[in-house]
């Protein structure tokens, strides 16, 4: 019992750790097109003008339909649920990573270190893949890497019925990174079997079995074949919309995030086969299995030029979040065991230089945010500020343009105008466009959306009404420097609110409808 204690004592401190260094920005990024699909579950009169970016897009509609329902029946606010699932995952991610150092170090200052490495590298940027070890808000990916990870140490320990429990609810939260999950599960079988698991530290040299491993690395080639001879003749509309997920192609990627890429490998590599402790080297020959498998999948299929894009579009490389939280935790062990030790001051100087890095990062990611967006702060960013406004002001069936790129903007911080605002809004270029690149039958409408809004604020009036006011847009979100005379009945130090005039704008009728969810 003073063990479950201890564990979640340390865990539940690192959590809130790793919170306050990392931040919390519920409706910024990918965390913003979740909270409108579940707005949307709760209210369904929402955003009445193209639906099809905000109900079903996802294809997570357990996990969008799940959090709706916990806010009905708990009788709660969204912003409350958010905060506490979040917080959750973390939790229990880190606690997935507690048992896992147990297992393979049977230390307590082994444990406490690779838990608190990840805890303060949770913002730590994965390669060019575009992901986090952890990222600042909540999505159905969230709560999927926390229950992987947990799997992965049921398996670590052996409980394999539990471990494909875990894996298995990954899958219904987040059919992809959980389908990735089965395959770093299986991985993990792999090269285990010969494992002492009555003795973590054991010196026998032999681990994993050879025709196991090449039978998993054979089994991903074949399965990313099939999956891009499969795949369906692509639009040259659609091509030009992958082609803008550079994340997606190792060809696109800069030489620093190429380094990101090998560097973790390399160090991995080095403890797989240079470590005298059993699990160290097991749980560092899985990552570099993994990655490997990862890399080959994405070099081979996964190209900018081939013929289709269903492989690209599955992101394989993803797969090295999981290189990437084992190569800290594998860190942080070693730092534990070998430098700080059972001295305090060296904890605390240690891992508190590195969380004073981190958060420094953190800031710079969002500098117009509070570093924590908690539902009972006022919100500081100037964008934020306009948003709510627009959903206290404006009407319900309100039409927005904005701006294509306006997440790109200084201070804005990718902050999402659906989710804030709880209005309509014409396609943006960033995340509605990693929509259309999933869901290629919206390109079209992406499209539209994007170049009607392209440098929205420095156009004429003339300009903009001709742009998108055929679109249905009846409001127009412009910066400050925007020259207008629109009525415009909100600004502020970065942007102004202002209305279409009423003879421009006609009824919306090509895209009024919903299309629903999936399932």
């Amino acid at each position: 019992m003073g063990s479950i204690r201890a564990a979640a004592g340390w865990v539940t401190g690192w959590t809130a750790v790793g919170m306050a260094v990392l931040g919390y920005h519920p409706y910024a990024e990918d965390g913003g097109l979740y909270v409108a699909e579940i707005k949307h579950r709760i209210d369904p009169g929402l955003y009445p003008w193209g639906t099809e970016f905000v109900a079903g897009h996802l294809g997570f509609a357990g996990f969008t339909g799940a959090m709706a329902w916990a806010v009905k029946t708990l009788g709660m606010s969204l912003d409350w649920v958010l905060l506490g699932v979040y917080a959750v995952s973390l939790w229990g991610m880190l606690l997935g990573v507690w048992c896992i150092a147990g297992r393979c170090y049977g230390d307590r200052r082994a444990q406490i270190g690779a838990v608190g490495l990840v805890a303060v590298w949770l913002g730590v940027p994965v390669g060019g893949t575009s992901m986090y070890l952890a990222d600042p808000y909540l999505t159905a990916r969230s709560v999927a890497i926390a229950l992987t990870v947990m799997g992965l140490a049921a398996g670590v320990w052996r409980r394999w019925a539990w471990a494909a429990v875990a894996v298995g609810m990954a899958v219904a939260v987040h059919p992809l990174m959980g389908g990735y999950g089965v395959v770093e599960l299986g991985g993990l079988w792999c090269v285990l079997p010969r494992m002492d698991s009555g003795c973590p530290t054991s010196q026998k040299r032999d681990v994993g079995h050879p025709g196991l491993v090449a039978a998993f690395l054979l089994g991903a080639l074949v399965v990313g074949w099939v999956g891009q001879a499969s795949g369906a003749p692509e639009s040259e509309e659609y091509v030009r919309v992958a082609i803008t997920r550079y994340y997606w192609f190792l060809s696109a990627w800069q030489w620093f995030e190429w380094v990101g890429l090998v560097a973790p490998m390399m160090i991995l590599g080095w403890f797989a086969w240079r470590s005298r402790i059993e699990g160290e080297k097991a749980i560092a020959r899985w990552a570099v299995l993994v990655g490997g498998a990862a890399v080959l999948v994405a070099l081979l299929y996964a190209r900018e030029g081939a013929r289709v894009h269903v492989v690209a579009r599955l992101q394989p490389l993803r797969m090295m979040q999981m290189v990437y939280l084992t190569m800290a935790m594998v860190l942080g062990a070693t730092v534990g065991r070998r430098v700080l030790r059972g001295v305090v001051w060296r904890w605390v100087v240690g891992l508190g230089v590195m969380a004073g890095v981190m958060f420094f990062v953190a800031r710079e990611t969002y500098p117009g945010s509070n570093a924590l967006e908690l539902p009972w702060v006022a919100p500081r960013n100037a964008w934020v500020r306009a948003f709510v406004w627009v959903r206290e002001h404006t009407p319900r069936d309100a039409v927005f343009a904005i701006d294509a790129n306006y997440v790109h903007w200084d201070g804005e911080d990718a902050q999402g105008f659906r989710a804030i605002a709880e209005r309509s809004v014409l396609p943006d270029a960033a995340k509605d466009g990693g929509i259309a690149s999933i869901r290629p039958e919206l390109v079209g409408a992406w499209a539209a959306g994007e170049k009607a809004q392209a440098a929205l604020t420095k156009k004429t009036d003339a300009e903009r009404v001709a742009a998108v006011a055929g679109m249905g847009a009846s409001w127009v979100v412009l910066g400050r420097e925007g020259v207008t005379g629109f009525v415009c009945p909100y600004e502020n130090e970065r942007l102004r609110v202002c209305r279409l005039p009423v003879r421009s704008r006609p009824e919306p009728t090509s895209q009024k409808r919903d299309v629903g969810h999936p399932d």
